[in-house]
């Protein structure tokens, strides 16, 4: 019983464990806690088993408490239920009929009982145990199994590790096997496109070579940009095999493509010329605007046929050689055979106007230069009918057609001599022509702006040429007639005719109205100058002078005009003091200083309007001190060769060097020279002072009124 009870004793160890499993790892709740305190409560009082209950009963139970009559019947009931239950394990510990004798077999009948007890105590237990084992086998028997299996798993997770391996490298031999592919796709198709530009070369061949084939059928201009196309990428890549060899071939093709354009256009515009081109019998017959019109018209019908092929040819032509030439050779043919065309029916139309405006030059200039600029700029629209752009073959192929007008209208021009009819040429030319229309449209006029500019200079030449031996002849070289020098009779016939009508008026009112003031702007050329009965009164050289210089105003350049007016009044002065002298020899001073200043006064008023500067600049060379340097050189002669930079020879060399002068020449002061100064001799001034003073107060009054003007600053000439 000993080891029984050893075999249930509580190691301190495990108690304290337990005890900190309570307190620490499951602590208990407060409810929980009171439960468990009245489990112990009830488990506490355990009854005594009934097999060790006493023999007697007793009023008592267990526990010396004293029982009931009622209660003493249940504890007799339980009493004998005891003494059954004890029975019964004594009956199992019958002897069989053995009889003990001896100690001996008591102590071994007792150890067989004992061993019989501890057999029956450990029952439980050892079923228990056998369970445990059973169940321990059974666990054995499921770590085999679970062994086997685990086994099995890693025999598959190797097999799964070996088919994941080989599924990998399969997948990324299937990867490599769709790069490659791709890549061998890929490698295909760009071969493929460029083999193409290689294969296109017999299609093209054999279309281009069709006899269907047409220019202006659909197929053509797509076979010349696939032409185009192919030879830009052979050309990009001579590194390709053969690529130099079909590179031949196409452009070979490609020229001959170029050759049906240019044979065609040829053809398009020989038949277009052939059909409006008039006959040479019947070419005086027909009238300009019937012949012109249908040259035009047959070209604008002919012109969207080639338009088209020209455009793509235009729009190659900047980056491609052959289509560059090919646009020269095509605008060149239309030039020529617009020119063929053109050139007999303009120039019939050219004399044609000059036989019809043979008394009026200016009609003929302006009615020829009208006809150009029309057909210059029909020209223009119809060339932009057929090309794109413009070109600079254009410009000469209509400079050709106007220097047709040039050559009809120049041996027109060389032969005139009269100022008047060059000038109103000019204005024509300036006016009416560069202003009014090359101005308004420089980009279709400008070649015939070039040609009239031409014309305009040479007229311009030609009034100068004439406006010179004008001067020289009529002016310089006048000899003036007895008529001219009848001074005073003009001035008194003059007189009493204005009192005979009643307009009298005074010379210097009559002069101030006639001839206007200096401050009036400058208007057209016929108002430049007073009417013609007012003229009448003027010397002759003073009349052609202004006349001359009013046609030249508006008719050359500033520059020319200027150097023009500086001869015309020098030798207008210079006449007009010549016609003073003779007036003075055939009446007195006083008549010929009268005229003098009268024609001067009229001068200074009637170019006063002229917009320009009649002061010329004159250069020269000074060489006044060329003496002192030289008699400076002789007296310091011993200092020749000094060394020094009292040096005398370096002295003349500085000291005489000509130094340059601007001398300013005005035309208007000359004769303000001439007035006051050439003819102050004393006996003259004397004669003058006697005159005036034997003359009335009237006289002296408008004498000095002269005088007056002469000295203000604004008065001079």
């Amino acid at each position: 019983m000993a080891s029984r009870s050893g075999r249930f004793s509580v190691d301190p160890a495990v108690k304290e464990r337990l005890n900190k499993w309570d307190s620490k790892y499951a602590p208990l709740s407060e409810k929980q806690a009171e439960s468990y305190m009245a489990l112990m409560d009830q488990c506490a009082e355990r009854p005594m088993p009934a097999e060790l209950l006493p023999d007697d009963p007793s009023p008592f139970d267990r526990h010396g408490v004293v029982l009931a009559s009622g209660d003493e019947a249940s504890a007799s009931s339980a009493e004998a239920q005891g003494v059954a239950m004890l029975d019964e394990p004594l009956q199992k510990l019958a002897l069989d009929g053995q009889k003990m004798e001896t100690a001996q077999q008591f102590l071994s009948w007792f150890a067989d009982v004992e061993a019989a007890m501890r057999q029956d105590e450990e029952s439980e237990f050892r079923a228990y145990l056998s369970e445990l084992r059973r169940y321990g086998d059974h666990c054995d028997a499921i770590l085999s199994d679970i062994g086997a299996t685990m086994s099995e798993l890693e025999r598959l997770r190797e097999q799964y590790c070996h088919v994941n391996t080989q599924t990998g490298a399969l997948h990324s031999a299937c990867e490599q096997l769709l790069e490659d592919q791709t890549r061998l796709v890929e490698t295909v198709s760009s071969i493929s496109d460029k083999l193409v530009y290689f294969d296109d070369f017999e299609s093209i061949y054999h279309k281009l070579h069709s006899p269907m084939l047409s220019v202006m059928s659909e197929t053509f201009m797509p076979i010349l940009t696939r032409l185009d196309e192919c030879i830009t990428y052979l050309s990009s890549r001579p590194q390709f095999q053969e690529s130099s060899v079909y590179l031949a071939r196409f452009n070979q093709c490609q020229a001959y493509a170029l050759s049906l354009i240019k044979q065609h256009t040829i053809n398009t515009l020989r038949d277009a010329t052939k059909q409006v081109m008039p006959a040479p019998a019947t070419l005086a017959t027909l009238s300009t605007e019937d012949m012109f019109g249908s040259f035009f018209g047959k070209f604008r019908t002919c012109a969207p046929r080639i338009k088209l092929l020209m455009e793509q040819v235009e729009e190659n032509s900047g980056s491609r050689e052959d289509y560059r030439a090919l646009l020269h050779d095509c605008q060149q043919c239309y030039f020529n055979f617009r020119l063929a065309l053109l050139q007999p029916s303009l120039t019939q139309a050219m004399h044609h106007l000059v036989s019809k405006h043979t008394s009026d030059r200016a009609a003929l200039v302006r009615a020829g230069g009208t006809f150009m600029v029309r057909l210059c700029q029909d020209e223009y629209q119809l060339y932009l009918r057929f090309f794109s752009q413009p070109c600079p073959g254009l410009d000469e192929f209509l400079e050709t057609l106007s220097s047709i007008l040039y050559d009809v209208l120049r041996p027109c021009f060389i032969k005139l001599n009269h100022l008047e009819t060059l000038a109103d040429l000019c204005i024509v030319l300036k006016v009416e022509l560069l202003e009014d229309y090359v101005a308004q449209k420089p980009t279709e006029l400008a070649a015939f702006g070039v040609v009239a500019e031409q014309m305009l200079e040479d007229v311009q030449q030609r009034l100068v040429y004439r406006a010179q031996s004008f001067m020289q002849s009529d002016i310089q070289q006048y000899a003036p007639g007895p008529g001219d020098l009848a001074y005073p009779e003009k001035l008194r016939a003059s007189k009493s005719s204005e009192v005979a009508t009643g307009e009298a008026v005074s010379p210097t009112s009559s002069s101030s109205r006639s001839f206007g003031s200096p401050s009036t702007p400058m208007k057209a050329v016929d108002q430049l100058l007073p009417a013609a009965d007012q003229q009448a009164m003027w010397y002759p050289t003073l009349r052609r002078t202004l006349v001359c210089l009013a046609k030249l105003y508006r008719c050359i350049n500033k520059g020319i005009f200027e150097s023009l007016s500086q001869e015309a009044l020098a030798m207008c002065v210079l006449s007009l003091g010549n016609a003073s002298v003779e007036i003075r020899k055939r009446t007195d001073i006083l008549n010929g200083l009268l005229f003098l200043i009268k024609h001067m006064l009229i001068l200074r008023e009637q170019i006063a309007p002229f917009d320009v500067n009649f002061a010329v600049k004159e250069q020269g060379l000074d060489f006044s001190h060329f003496k002192d340097a030289a008699v400076s050189l002789f007296h310091h002669r011993g200092r020749l060769f000094a060394l020094n930079y009292q040096n005398a020879l370096l002295e003349f060399v500085m000291k005489s060097s000509p130094s340059l002068t601007e001398n300013y020449l005005d035309s208007r002061k000359v004769g303000l020279d001439t007035l006051v100064c050439g003819r102050s001799d004393t006996c003259e001034v004397v004669t003058l002072s006697f005159t005036l003073h034997t003359c009335g107060g009237r006289c002296i009054a408008c004498l000095h009124n002269w005088t007056l003007s002469l000295c203000q600053p604004s008065a001079t000439l």
